[in-house]
C-alpha cells in the first residue's frame, strides 16, 4: 500500500506550500546561522574569552532571540571552559591610607580608578601585569606589563593612564608595597589626587575584576609562548576590552562608547552607582 506526498500532507493536516515555506524559511535560517558562525569565529579571534550571551550582545544578530541564539551556539561547541588560579602579588605595606571610596557615589568619569598586578605564567617563567581601570566608565586607563614586581611597572601605567586621561579625584588600590612607592604617590599627589587603599580583595573588587578578565578571557586562551608575545597579546586584549567588549553595567556598552556618552549628558542625566565592597548599586 502506498500514499502520496499530497495524501501525506493531507493525513497530518498541512499543505504542500506550507512544507515549502518551512523548508525555505529554514535554509535562510542555516545561512543566516553560517554567517554568525564566522562573525563568532572573528570575534574570538580578538576576545577568545566571550561567552555567548556577551557574542549576543556585541553581535547583536536581528533574525534570531537571545535564548534560541545561546542555544543554537552552545550546540555548536562555542561553550567556554575556565579554570580557577591564584597567586599572591603583593606584599601588604606597613604604610597605607584610609578606604575613601567606600559608600561613594560616583556618576562621572576620572573619578574613582583602581589598579591591581596580576601574575601570568609562561613556559615555567613568571610575568607581571598591572591595570588601572576607571570604575565609573570600565574602561582600562593605564596598564603595564613586566618580568618583575617592582613599583617602576606600576608608575610606568600610572603614567601611560595619567597622559591619556584626566587626572582622577581618587586612586583606590590594596596595600601593597608597590601601591606606597614615593615615587608613585608623589606622581599622584603633584596631580591632585587623594589616595585611598583596602584591606581586603572586595574593597579593590573592579581592579580584581579586570585581572580575572584579562587573564580567563583572553590570555588563556592566545596562551602566549614568550614575554615579547605577551605584551602584544594584552596590548589586543585591552584594546578589545575598552573598544569591543560591552558590559551589563554600563548599559551592555563598551566602554569608550559610555565614557563619549557621559560627556555629552549633564550630570543629573547620568546613571549613579555606589561603592560597597563588591556590589555596584545603580
Amino acid at each position: 500500500m502506498s500514499f502520496s506526498l499530497n495524501q501525506l500532507y493531507s493525513s497530518i493536516g498541512i499543505t504542500k506550500q506550507a512544507v515549502h515555506q518551512y523548508a525555505r524559511r529554514q535554509k535562510d535560517f542555516d545561512a543566516k546561522v553560517a554567517q554568525v558562525v564566522v562573525e563568532a569565529d572573528e570575534l574570538r579571534e580578538d576576545f577568545p574569552g566571550c561567552g555567548v550571551e556577551k557574542m549576543y550582545d556585541i553581535l547583536q544578530p536581528d533574525f534570531i532571540g537571545r535564548d534560541r541564539f545561546v542555544e543554537t551556539m552552545m550546540s555548536l561547541g562555542y561553550r567556554l571552559k575556565f579554570k580557577k588560579n591564584y597567586r599572591r602579588t603583593t606584599i601588604a605595606s606597613k604604610l597605607y591610607y584610609p578606604n575613601l571610596i567606600k559608600g561613594m557615589q560616583v556618576n562621572k568619569p576620572n573619578t574613582i580608578w583602581q589598579s591591581d598586578i596580576t601574575y601570568i605564567p609562561i613556559e615555567g617563567k613568571h610575568y607581571y601585569a598591572v591595570f588601572i581601570i576607571d570604575v565609573y566608565t570600565k574602561k582600562i586607563v593605564g596598564y603595564s606589563v613586566s618580568d618583575h614586581m617592582r613599583a617602576s611597572a606600576n608608575v610606568s601605567a600610572l603614567k601611560m593612564a595619567l597622559k591619556e586621561n584626566r587626572a582622577p579625584e581618587i586612586h583606590h588600590s590594596d596595600r601593597g608595597s608597590q601601591y606606597t612607592y614615593k615615587g608613585y604617590t608623589d606622581l599622584l599627589e603633584q596631580n591632585g589626587v587623594k589616595i585611598s587603599m583596602a584591606l581586603s580583595a572586595q574593597d579593590n573588587a573592579y581592579a580584581e575584576r579586570i585581572n580575572r578578565t584579562i587573564k580567563n578571557d583572553y590570555i588563556e586562551r592566545w596562551k602566549p609562548k614568550s614575554f615579547s608575545e605577551l605584551k602584544t597579546r594584552i596590548k589586543r586584549a585591552v584594546i578589545n576590552y575598552n573598544y569591543v567588549r560591552t558590559h551589563n553595567a554600563i548599559q551592555k556598552m563598551t566602554p569608550v562608547a559610555f565614557e563619549k556618552q557621559c560627556s555629552l549628558l549633564a550630570s543629573q542625566q547620568r546613571t549613579t552607582m555606589t561603592i560597597f565592597n563588591n556590589e555596584i548599586i545603580t
